[in-house]
């Protein structure tokens, strides 16, 4: 497991404070689901919580508020590892709690 920990840490490394084309605060914002302020909010949320349902016109709206491609993706991306690091953390802690290891 110790791999797996190291290997999540250098990917939340690389996306929150590597250089990108979005500012680092609304990476951060992105990842943890707190992006109440960005132009892409709609857009981020409904990738944390509904991917599937993700149209052309959500990016196309996001991309009106003036963010560029890179940006959108960086931001996307953010979005969509932090929710699946929650979801991981939340699998594992019932594991856990199942097993009576916690």
């Amino acid at each position: 497991m110790a791999d797996i920990a190291a290997a999540r840490q250098a990917l939340y490394a690389r996306i929150l404070a590597g250089t990108g084309h979005s500012d680092p605060a609304q990476r951060r914002a992105a990842f943890e689901g707190t992006s109440q302020s960005q132009p892409a909010r709609e857009l981020l949320e409904k990738i944390r919580l509904h991917a599937h349902r993700v149209t052309d016109a959500d990016v196309q709206q996001a991309r009106a508020a003036g963010l560029t491609e890179d940006q959108l993706f960086e931001l996307a991306v953010c979005a969509a590892v932090g929710q699946a690091g929650r979801q991981f953390d939340a699998a594992l802690a019932a594991l856990a709690a199942a097993s009576g290891k916690e």
